[in-house]
């Protein structure tokens, strides 16, 4: 099955990213961004089974808001 390059979403136009996508975007390491989302009161993730979705925008906003993480 041949995937045409042209009906893939860009990144940027995402709402929800994976983990990779989500480290790539932020330049957070995946074990950081694991660490941060395994926290019982995370609002930017969102678990489909065992697959952690990123909510681009919540993510983004608690990024802004921290001092360090």
């Amino acid at each position: 099955m041949e995937i045409d390059e042209t009906k893939q979403i860009k990144l940027k136009d995402k709402p929800m990213m994976t983990l990779l996508e989500a480290a790539e975007f932020t330049g957070i390491g995946r074990h950081k961004l694991c660490d941060l989302s395994d926290k019982p009161d995370c609002d930017f993730v969102l678990w489909v089974g065992n697959k952690r979705l990123f909510k681009r925008d919540k993510l983004l906003e608690y990024l802004m808001k921290a001092y360090s993480i």
